[in-house]
């Protein structure tokens, strides 16, 4: 709140607005240089303390809450109840304390409150606390540090492991690429080679039925015969050549086929992941600095069977708590 918005509290029940200037701290209202006069004269206020507004803004939040008067019974707290740790009005007696044995008057509670040898312990649990805070956080923020290489090296082992995967089919698919490669070669060398030797049979072949009719017009009878008998043995020759090639099953179709392994085949079945990620958990280094266990000099005393309310400051933390937990649950949400 801006200087200029804090306005005298009785003025502005009267309709107007005057910049305050004390904060009186047994009224619990804002006072203007005119009615800080009045409140100084009356006999009533008279011996009130009051305390500059500027001092008065400089509280914590959660102080400046905190009233002298009962929320429920708007009367002054005079009486204050020890088991339950709060003070109380006259009327709280009769709704809610009148079983309980352990009420005080509140001006003896607060009598010497700041002086007292509980303010400087809570002032050192403080620091303790704080130093533990600020500890773990550091410890914190190491162990993100620590996560961050850890995601780091993992990811450069499964991308290693990848790399291993590739370089090694990469060299079986080398090595049955190359043996397609010679049976191919094998193959066509074969068959090339045959193709030779019957392209050279046949030319034989055509050759002589070139000469067959010259021969039949011109020669004799006895070129004739003899003609006829080397071409009937050569026919016989080339048809022997041919059943032994049928009968050795040269002409039998090979085919090229690939029959890949079924190691590999099944890798799609086998392998549903790259590898799992764990978090293992091992015992945290974290040196906690230990807390007061002592409660002989504690401002708040605790009973069996008392369960304590939560302080301000842990309400809003709570609050802030559920709201953090939303957000992460969004943000599940999102990369789900």
């Amino acid at each position: 709140m801006a200087s200029s918005e804090v306005f005298c509290t009785l003025c502005h029940e009267d309709g107007s607005s005057k910049d305050a200037v004390t904060w009186c701290t047994k009224c619990e209202v804002f006072l203007c240089i005119d009615c800080e006069k009045h409140h100084q004269k009356s006999r009533m206020s008279k011996d009130h303390k009051t305390m500059p507004r500027k001092d008065y803004q400089k509280l914590p939040t959660f102080m400046k809450e905190i009233s002298s008067q009962c929320k429920d019974h708007k009367k002054k707290f005079e009486l204050y109840c020890t088991f339950h740790a709060c003070p109380c009005c006259v009327q709280c007696l009769n709704d809610k304390h009148q079983k309980c044995q352990e009420l005080k008057p509140l001006s003896d509670i607060l009598e010497n409150i700041k002086s007292s040898a509980s303010v400087q312990l809570l002032e050192k649990d403080m620091t303790v606390v704080k130093e533990n805070f600020e500890e773990m956080i550091k410890y914190l923020n190491s162990r993100i540090n620590s996560n961050n290489g850890q995601k780091l090296k993992a990811a450069e082992k499964i991308r290693s492991f990848k790399k291993s995967i590739k370089e090694f089919l990469n060299k079986i698919e080398e090595e049955i690429l190359t043996d397609l490669e010679s049976k191919h070669s094998k193959l066509n060398s074969e068959m090339n080679t045959l193709i030779q030797q019957l392209e050279q049979r046949a030319n034989q072949i055509s050759q002589m039925q070139g000469e067959y009719s010259e021969m039949t017009r011109l020669a004799t009878e006895l070129q004739m015969y003899v003609g006829l008998r080397e071409i009937e043995k050569t026919i016989a020759q080339a048809e022997k050549y041919i059943e032994d090639l049928k009968s050795d099953k040269i002409f039998d179709e090979k085919n090229l086929m690939v029959t890949m392994s079924p190691s590999l085949l099944s890798i799609p079945q086998d392998v549903k992941s790259f590898g799992v990620i764990n978090i293992n958990i091992s015992k945290f280094t974290l040196q906690i600095k230990a807390g007061r266990k002592d409660q002989a000099q504690s401002l708040i005393q605790t009973f069996p069977g008392f369960k304590e309310k939560p302080s301000i400051t842990e309400r809003r933390a709570r609050k802030m708590d559920k709201i953090s937990r939303r957000v992460l649950h969004l943000i599940d949400k999102i990369y789900e």
